[in-house]
């Protein structure tokens, strides 16, 4: 166990950094050499290519090699970076621990490497006069199973993540780093890429020359089952369907299925009226081998989906509105990048303030989007609705935490799992973010009586510089003034109300519902969307009743914060046995729930967890509770006329 320090000499350690005192050169580390600084990102050129091929070939012990040839222009210090803050993943969360066997030569010799003590994905090596250039090579160590992270390669297919498995020098900005990359690929695999191929013969894909910032953007999914499909037959730039699957019948799509992913590219022109890339490829992996993703690029996606995603359309719910949300990314987040994610390097701090413009937005116009195209119901996207106000109508968390506050949460909690997240709250700028946006939908058709949308937000604010794809920054203001651009209002109160809303009184935003013509309502039995996603991820929803979520094994998942199942003491990973005597199912819960309605008999239910065993009795007797949208009468259904499909 550590000791810790005494304070007066904590306080001593503090004032020496501050002050740069003689105590300062005491504390440096016990290293080879004295460490030179880190130099600050230019906006300059970077002297020369960077050379970097990565052998994604040995895929029996899901491993990569990776070589770089780095030019140089001096003798001295040389300072490589390892990708900290990864784009899409709003968080420090380069995995470096990933990379070993690290060797640095020049012109034969080897170069001794040292780690930077205070930012460890930086290393220096010291660079020998009459050297133009180094060699690095290493392994990129990918995980053999989840519990050491993300699986990117497994016996059928690979997810080659450039910025996982490069170094690059520090003190330019990655706009001015240019690489020349190759990948060597198992025979007869194919991929799809966002990069420019120049050859691909013999298993070896040569790539055109990209800045660094472009190539940490454009991931490759490659596989021994793989095939493409046009989105856009002739239209005025490429959208292409990158498709591999752990089994060669997975690839099978109907018809009408392809042409429902076709009606959204050509939905996403109608609403944004712009494209800002040449060419943009969906890489899909329907798979339930490799790790589970779904991250933007700016010309491409990586998304995995359910093996049964184009086999059995209708029974994958759960991926439904996923293609829609990271297409979207190509003009929100990526082309419209918030001012404060618009960093010079991979290894410069970005801060998330809009996470509710990037990321609620595109929540927004993917289920918009979704809907418009075919790939999901208009009823369905209704009842996502009715949903994501249920849990944002009196979330917990509220009481002591506001919304946007949750948009540090990719920082603090590196998504990892929370005990409580009805109370902690984790990253709800996504779906109650899209729920202010609905918001301010709604009442921009309700004040211009239906003249004006928060599509003509959408054209104004993406929709303008066609063709462009270098990002163009956003400020709140930015965002307030498009808003009022399109109807006056004072935009910035409506958002800051909803954005900081916060203490015992503060409630959801849930305006838009009304005034989109429906009202948030409870019945016995779940939506029909609800239903069908329950069974296909095997889960059951007690939460509005007794305040608990299990799964297939009767064990609870989930207890919302001050409800009945939180005030017995209960928590996850509790096994129910048996309730009201009977051996317990989902459908026994259900039955023990609605036998107590309207009565004084409570709910027993016996759980075990380990070797503990305990009886909890509910005193519940208001029945099985599911949310719904209702329409209210007389009122116009601006949520229908948000999902349907533009015809111009």
């Amino acid at each position: 166990m550590m000791r810790p320090l005494p304070r007066l000499l904590l306080s001593a350690c503090a004032t020496a950094l501050l002050m740069g005192s003689p105590a300062m050169a005491q504390m440096a580390p016990a290293l080879d050499r004295t460490l030179a600084p880190i130099p600050a990102p230019r906006d300059v050129p970077y002297p020369g290519t960077i050379a970097i091929n990565m052998d994604a070939t040995d895929i029996d012990r899901r491993i990569v090699s990776v070589r770089q040839t780095i030019p140089v222009a001096q003798p001295g210090p040389l300072i490589l970076l390892y990708p900290e803050w990864i784009p899409g993943n709003h968080g420090p969360v380069g995995p470096v621990d990933d990379i070993a066997g690290l060797h640095i030569t020049a012109n034969g010799q080897a170069l001794r490497w040292v780690r930077n003590t205070l930012n460890t994905n930086a290393f220096e090596v010291e660079v020998p006069a009459g050297v133009s250039q180094v060699e690095v090579a290493f392994k990129w160590l990918t995980p053999i199973d989840g519990s050491q992270g993300r699986v990117v390669i497994t016996d059928e297919m690979l997810n080659i993540q450039w910025e996982k498995a490069l170094l690059y020098p520090a003190g330019y900005y990655s706009r001015q780093i240019t690489f020349k990359p190759t990948l060597r690929l198992p025979e007869g695999w194919q991929y799809g890429v966002a990069l420019d191929t120049e050859s691909f013969a013999g298993g070896l894909a040569t790539f055109a020359p990209v800045t660094l910032e472009h190539l940490a953007d454009s991931p490759v999914f490659a596989g021994a089952h793989y095939r493409q499909v046009d989105l856009d037959p002739g239209g005025r730039s490429p959208v292409r369907l990158n498709i591999v699957a752990d089994e060669p019948e997975m690839l099978a799509a109907s018809e009408a299925h392809i042409a429902q992913h076709r009606s959204l590219v050509q939905q996403a022109d109608r609403l944004f009226g712009a494209r800002h890339f040449n060419h943009y490829d969906f890489l899909v992996a329907v798979t339930d081998r490799l790790g589970g993703i779904g991250l933007e690029h700016h010309r491409s996606s990586e998304n995995s989906v359910d093996p049964k995603y184009f086999t059995d359309p209708t029974g994958t719910l759960a991926d439904r509105d996923l293609l829609g949300h990271e297409y979207t990314h190509s003009w929100n987040g990526k082309w419209r990048r918030p001012a404060d994610q618009l960093v010079p390097n991979l290894n410069e701090p970005l801060q998330n303030s809009l996470l509710w413009v990037y990321e609620g937005q595109t929540q927004y116009w993917g289920l918009v989007l979704t809907a418009r195209a075919g790939l999901m119901s208009k009823q369905q996207a209704i009842d996502v609705i009715a949903n994501t106000a249920a849990s944002f109508a009196d979330i917990p968390g509220r009481e002591w935490r506001a919304m946007q506050d949750t948009t540090n949460d990719p920082i603090i909690a590196r998504r990892q799992a929370q005990p409580w997240p009805s109370y902690q709250r984790s990253e709800d700028y996504y779906r109650e973010g899209a729920l202010i946006w609905l918001d301010a939908d709604t009442l921009i058709r309700e004040q211009s009586r239906g003249r004006r949308s928060l599509d003509d937000f959408a054209k104004a604010f993406f929709g303008v510089q066609d063709g462009s794809w270098d990002p163009a920054p956003y400020t709140f203001g930015d965002v307030t003034e498009t808003l009022d651009g399109v109807q006056t209002n004072d935009w910035s109160t409506f958002l800051r109300t909803r954005l900081d809303a916060v203490g015992p009184d503060a409630t959801g935003p849930l305006g838009g519902i009304e005034r989109g013509g429906y009202r948030l309502v409870w019945r016995e039995t779940p939506n029909d969307y609800t239903k069908s996603l329950n069974a296909e991820l095997g889960r059951n929803d007690f939460q509005y009743s007794l305040g608990l979520s299990t799964n297939a094994a009767n064990r609870i998942t989930a207890v919302r914060w001050g409800s009945l199942a939180f005030e017995a003491g209960l928590t996850s990973g509790w096994e129910i046995i048996a309730v009201n005597n009977r051996t317990a199912s989902p459908t026994v819960i259900a039955e023990a729930i609605t036998a107590s309605k309207g009565n004084q008999t409570p709910i027993e239910m016996m759980l075990k967890r380990g070797e503990q065993f305990r009886t909890v009795s509910f005193a519940y007797h208001d029945g099985l509770r599911y949310p719904h949208l209702e329409r209210i009468p007389g009122t116009p259904d601006r949520l229908g006329d948000i999902f349907s499909p533009r015809s111009r």
